[in-house]
C-alpha cells in the first residue's frame, strides 16, 4: 500500500480485512503537494486477499479540485465518513457521510450545519454504537486550536449540538485523530500541549462516563435458504421498536454472514430482504439484556411459493384486543413492500391464539386480529383480491400452552401464499 505519495490516516471495516484511507492526487504522473495540503488529497480503499493488499482504488466521488480525507467507517460498513473542502460546504473543512451502494458509494452528503461550522471540522471517528460521532473543530465553542467534541444522532435521524470534551482532554493547544476502544471508556489522541516531545505526542485516558458512547449488544449470525441451507447475500435492517426508528441496514457478505451492534436498553425488530423469498422478520427483546454480550441469530428465508409461510413476529396487539399498535408499523410496511415487488402474490393473513378463555372467544379474537392486518394492507393500496384472512384461535399450537413462552409463541400472526404466477 506504501507509495511515494503521502499516506494519511487509515481505518479498517470490521473484518480487518478492508482498509480505507488518504493519499495525495496523482498530477501528471507525479506527486505534487500544494500550499494547502489537503486540497489535492483523496479517498482509497483497498482489500485483503490472502496475505496481500490489492492494488489501492480511488473512492468514486473523489475530485482533484478539492481534497478528501480522514476516512472513518461506520461498524456495519454502510458509512464512510471523512472531511472535505469541497464547494457547498459551511466552512473551510466540513464533515460528510457517503453511503454503500453496492460495491460503490453514493454521493457525500454534508453532516450539516449541527456539526459543521464557519471554521474547520475534521477527524470523524463514528463509534461501534453508530450513534457517537467524535471529531475535531477549530470553531466551535472551545479552549484553542483544534478541539475535541462529540455529537449523538438523534431519533429523528439528525445529529445533535457538539459538545466539548472539555479540560484536561482539551487544552489551548491542538488536540485531534481520536480513537475509542470497544470498551468506550480507554481512548486515545494526539496533541501538540506543552509537556509534548515535540511536535505530535501521542495520549491516553479513561472517558469519563458524560462522554461515552453508548453500551452496544453484538448479534451475529446467517441468512440462508431454508430450503438449501445455502448461505444468501442479503440486507438486514434493524428498527427501534418504540420508535419506529431505522438503526441499522447491514449487508450480508457473499455467504449470508453479518454482524450488528445494537445500543443496549431497547427491544429492536429486524426485516430481511431477498428478491425471490418471502421477507424474514424476528425481533430482538435485548431491552434487558447485558451490555457488551454476543448474541447469535440465524436466519433462514422461505422460497416465493404457495403454501410458503412465515411468522410476523413484530405484529403487536393489547391483550384481548385487535387494533394493531404503532411498533406494527415497521413490520406493515415490510409487508406492503413484499407485495408492491411481486404484485402476482397473493396471501392469507392466519391469526392464532392461546388457549386461555372461551375457544369461541378466541376464534373470533383470532379473526379480527387478522383481519386488522388485511385492512392496514388495503389502506396503503394492495387490492383486495390478493389479500385474505383467516382466524384459527387455539386449535393449531405450536408450543406448550402450560407455560407462558408457549402460550406467546402460540399466540402469532402468520402471512401464508395462497397463490402466486
Amino acid at each position: 500500500l506504501s507509495s511515494l505519495y503521502h499516506e494519511g490516516p487509515v481505518c479498517f471495516d470490521r473484518t480487518a480485512e478492508t482498509i480505507f484511507f488518504s493519499r495525495n492526487a496523482l498530477i501528471a504522473g507525479k506527486v505534487k503537494i500544494a500550499k494547502d495540503d489537503t486540497q489535492k488529497m483523496r479517498l482509497y480503499w483497498s482489500k485483503k486477499e490472502g496475505a496481500i493488499w490489492s492494488e489501492p482504488q480511488p473512492i468514486p466521488f473523489n475530485n482533484n479540485e478539492f481534497g478528501d480525507c480522514h476516512p472513518a467507517v461506520s461498524i456495519d460498513g454502510d458509512k464512510l465518513f471523512f472531511a472535505s473542502n469541497r464547494p457547498g460546504g459551511f466552512g473551510g473543512m466540513d464533515l460528510y457521510v457517503s453511503y454503500r451502494v453496492g460495491e460503490s458509494w453514493s454521493e457525500p452528503v454534508n453532516l450539516g450545519a449541527e456539526i459543521n461550522s464557519k471554521g474547520n471540522e475534521a477527524f470523524p471517528f463514528i463509534h461501534a454504537d453508530n450513534r457517537t460521532l467524535y471529531f475535531t473543530s477549530n470553531n466551535h465553542p472551545g479552549y484553542g486550536g483544534d478541539d475535541l467534541f462529540l455529537s449523538r444522532k438523534q431519533k429523528d435521524g439528525q445529529w445533535g449540538k457538539p459538545q466539548n470534551l472539555g479540560y484536561p482532554i482539551n487544552t489551548i493547544e491542538n488536540e485531534g485523530s481520536l480513537v475509542i476502544a470497544a470498551d468506550g471508556k480507554t481512548a486515545f489522541y494526539a496533541s501538540d500541549r506543552e509537556d509534548t516531545r515535540g511536535g505530535l505526542d501521542l495520549y491516553t485516558f479513561e472517558m469519563r462516563e458524560a462522554l461515552r458512547p453508548l453500551r452496544t449488544l453484538w448479534v451475529e449470525g446467517q441468512v440462508f435458504d431454508a430450503r438449501t441451507k445455502n448461505g444468501l447475500p442479503s440486507a438486514v435492517e434493524l428498527v427501534e421498536l418504540s420508535t419506529g426508528t431505522l438503526i441499522s441496514k447491514v449487508q450480508t457478505d457473499e455467504e449470508g454472514r453479518y454482524l450488528i451492534t445494537l445500543p443496549a436498553g431497547s427491544d429492536y425488530g429486524f426485516h430481511v430482504n431477498r428478491k425471490g423469498y418471502l421477507f424474514h422478520s424476528g425481533n430482538f427483546p435485548f431491552a434487558e439484556k447485558t451490555p457488551d454480550s454476543t448474541y447469535r441469530m440465524d436466519i433462514p428465508l422461505q422460497p416465493l411459493a404457495t403454501d410458503a409461510n412465515i411468522v410476523l413476529k413484530n405484529i403487536f396487539f393489547d391483550s384481548k384486543a385487535f387494533s394493531l399498535k404503532p411498533e406494527s408499523t415497521s413490520e406493515l410496511d415490510a409487508l406492503v413492500e413484499l407485495l408492491n415487488e411481486n404484485p402476482t402474490l397473493r396471501i392469507r393473513i392466519n391469526g392464532h391464539t392461546d388457549n386461555i378463555g372461551k375457544a369461541a372467544d378466541n376464534l373470533t379474537l383470532s379473526n379480527n386480529r387478522a383481519k386488522s392486518v388485511v385492512t392496514y394492507l388495503a389502506s396503503k393500496g394492495i387490492t383486495q383480491d390478493r389479500l385474505s384472512h383467516k382466524g384459527f384461535g387455539s386449535s393449531e399450537p405450536v408450543a406448550d400452552n402450560a407455560t407462558e413462552d408457549g402460550r406467546a409463541q402460540n399466540r402469532r400472526t402468520e402471512l401464508q401464499v395462497v397463490g402466486i404466477q
